[in-house]
């Protein structure tokens, strides 16, 4: 409602509430920063970053394990039986789509803290669950929590603009090698396949731990509360005017103000568009796992029973796993550091092609039974670039949209990137729940490849720099 449709009495309460408002973040903004606060909140950002990794990761490092013990009446198609109860996970993925851009009205803080401890109590619940219908809970909520991403809202709103990407990439670095822990439990605790369970109630007490630590430290981003401020002060005029102004309208957030704000701005709609081809093949890098212990197994047995599956995950597939969090640690620092040296374009061009290189060299290392961690190195380094060349798109993102839609539209990327992801799944399902697990190598190269050549040829000749704009006063409309 306008203020003049109001009643006197609930004109005098809708003011003194925005009264009330802007009095909180005024106290917020004033209160002192302690002697290396930055540097404390690094250090919470990178263990809420490696807690997100795990969460991300470690159902996709035992994908094959958590197969064959969910859905062994399937047999050599248990895999193709745990996308399609993965399918029934994406509306929870729509829902926190829709929950995100709350954090562009409400703040940035507590949807880390609220964030970070849903994931962790998550990854507790599959720690207990002993069904089917345990461990699908446990993964809804993963996928709920996971897309939100505000601690990398934060690592932007609170970073110097000229070393962004290199805090950035330092801290995905540590979160990547995060991952390692994953592994290193499989080798203690998972004697047998079976006991995959076991890994996850480390990460989920960590991850608890640290959301309290965060909520007792951390403090709002200074962009945010200079954005709110700036909004709840507004005149009637002024508001009139804004919403009549072509860069962003009336609108503090929400996901279908962004979706048409991106739509009418060449450098959004292109960032949109190339990150869905990227994600065709989406499938790849959620199956590595899978592809990695059918080609051992092919490789090293040339068959697939039960016995040799179980060698292989306590074996090679584990030994290769060491490597994994390493080779996607250099794959993010590489990017971050081109990003900041030469720019965000040229990192996601050159990250893009890296992820086809060790794609390629994953796949056959493991088909033609290569070491194990030079198979796993290649994994991980395919996985990282794949990750940080849509990272660097939506820092891209982020970059190019103005304060107050900004954790929107870097929301409404997903609804776009959606497209790339369904097809993804929509061609690699049926084919390897009929052609069996071990096609899935296949599958993934004959996704990911033509994706990522779409994805080059859009980034070269259809997106604009965006290293060295000022998160501040950013419009959106400089590159129309």
């Amino acid at each position: 409602m306008k203020n003049k449709m109001l009643t006197p009495e609930q004109a005098k309460k809708k003011e003194l509430k925005r009264q009330k408002e802007i009095a909180k973040w005024e106290k917020e903004k004033a209160r002192p920063k302690r002697n290396y606060y930055f540097a404390y909140l690094v250090l919470i950002i990178t263990l809420i970053y490696a807690t997100d990794e795990i969460a991300s990761q470690i159902g996709t490092l035992m994908k094959t394990e958590i197969a064959n013990d969910l859905f062994a009446k399937f047999g050599d198609s248990s895999v193709g039986a745990l996308e399609i109860l993965s399918i029934l996970v994406v509306p929870f993925q729509a829902i926190g789509l829709l929950y995100r851009p709350f954090a562009d009205r409400f703040g940035r803080k507590k949807f880390l803290i609220i964030n970070t401890f849903g994931m962790s109590f998550a990854m507790l619940i599959i720690f207990l669950s002993n069904n089917v219908a345990l461990y699908f809970l446990g993964a809804c909520l993963v996928q709920f929590f996971i897309p939100h991403d505000m601690h990398v809202v934060y690592i932007m709103e609170s970073s110097p603009s000229k070393h962004r990407a290199r805090i950035y990439s330092a801290i995905k670095f540590i979160a990547n090698m995060g991952v390692m822990l994953v592994p290193v439990l499989r080798r203690l605790l998972m004697e047998e396949a079976s006991q995959w369970r076991n890994i996850y109630l480390i990460p989920a007490i960590v991850g608890i731990a640290t959301s309290l630590i965060a909520l007792l430290t951390a403090r709002e981003t200074d962009a945010f509360i200079d954005s709110r401020l700036k909004h709840l002060k507004m005149t009637e005029e002024e508001k009139k005017a804004e919403e009549l102004s072509k860069s962003n309208g009336n609108a503090q957030g929400g996901l279908i103000p962004a979706l048409k704000f991106a739509m009418k701005h060449k450098q959004l709609r292109w960032l949109y568009i190339t990150a869905t081809f990227l994600n065709l093949g989406f499938i790849a890098s959620i199956n590595y796992q899978v592809i990695m212990s059918y080609g051992y197994a092919e490789s090293l047995y040339g068959k697939f029973t039960e016995e040799v599956m179980n060698a292989v995950s306590i074996g090679p597939v584990t030994t290769a796993l060491f490597l994994f969090p390493f080779g996607c640690s250099c794959a993010q620092v590489i990017m971050g550091f081109i990003s900041d040296s030469k720019g965000r374009k040229t990192a996601a061009i050159v990250t893009a092609a890296n992820c086809l290189a060790s794609f390629i060299g994953f796949w056959f290392g493991a088909k033609l039974g290569w070491e194990p961690y030079l198979v796993g190195f290649l994994c991980g380094a395919c996985i990282g670039s794949f990750y940080s060349v849509n990272d660097v798109i939506i820092m891209m993102v982020g970059e190019s949209a103005p304060t107050n839609l900004r954790s929107s539209c870097m929301s409404a990327e997903f609804i776009v990137v959606a497209i790339g992801i369904a097809l993804s799944y929509v061609i690699s399902l049926p084919t390897v729940t009929i052609l069996g697990n071990n096609f899935m190598g296949t599958i993934g190269f004959a996704l990911l490849v033509p994706g990522f050549i779409a994805g080059l040829i859009l980034l070269v000749k259809k997106t604009n720099e965006t290293k060295g704009i000022d998160m501040d006063t950013v419009t959106g409309l400089e590159w129309d």
